[in-house]
């Protein structure tokens, strides 16, 4: 039998976009995504809300964590502006969701093993893993996670690559792209019989305007709407 995995990753509070990645995966067997739920943009109550629903499994991205522990250190201003001003929104069911996601995520699908999670293996929050990421850092991911496929998010950037018989994905981000490419971004994967059939990163457009507009209403930086018309 032929399991269809969509992957869906740093949505970013973007609802126009999330909504519209929805109606593209709905006959998916599976839905997963690899963290960063809010942060940036302006309708996290809705994405957590939307996510806590539909996904089966989801784990920590580091904006989830900065709005949960209010620990913005590490973010620029305008990213910490908008943890800041999430974590003003979210209730306390909302936030202990996120507080509540793991870090990680190993299971498996007929017959094959997945590893999810936002940034690594070896720092599952913060490190970035770049398609340009050298090899042999991700022989060292691969080692450490152990399963036929990683999977893994934070860098907003989609990435696919075989390391020493493993499958290292990352499906791009639904909220807010940074490839040049400003359509929302999922990945589909399908497994069957302990193989890995396919892996495809799809692109659809959506409203960015409304986004953009709902960003400036709610006072959160301009910047943040800027971007998203250009894909960056």
């Amino acid at each position: 039998m032929t399991v269809e995995i969509a992957v869906i990753s740093d949505v970013h509070s973007n609802l126009e976009a999330l909504k519209r990645v929805l109606r593209e995966v709905r006959s998916a067997d599976m839905l997963v995504c690899c963290g960063d739920i809010v942060g940036y943009g302006p309708r996290p109550v809705e994405c957590v809300d939307i996510v806590r629903e539909w996904c089966d499994r989801c784990v920590m991205g580091n904006h989830d964590y900065g709005v949960v522990t209010g620990d913005v250190a590490y973010f620029n201003i305008a990213a910490r502006i908008a943890v800041e001003w999430t974590r003003r929104q979210l209730d306390e069911d909302r936030r202990e969701f996120l507080a509540k996601l793991p870090k990680t995520e190993r299971f498996e699908v007929e017959g094959v093993s997945i590893f999810l999670v936002h940034g690594s293996p070896r720092d599952p929050i913060w490190e970035y893993v770049f398609p340009h990421t050298p090899r042999q850092l991700l022989e060292k991911l691969v080692d450490k996670a152990g399963t036929d496929v990683l999977i893994m998010g934070h860098t907003h950037v989609p990435m696919y690559d075989e390391v020493n018989g493993s499958y290292v994905l990352n499906p791009g981000s639904v909220g807010q792209p940074r490839d040049g490419d400003p359509r929302a971004a999922f990945g589909i994967l399908e497994v069957s019989n302990g193989r890995i059939v396919s892996w495809d990163v799809h692109r659809v457009a959506y409203n960015v305007d409304r986004t953009a507009r709902e960003i400036e209403e709610r006072g959160l930086p301009e910047e943040l709407g800027a971007r998203l018309y250009r894909g960056v």
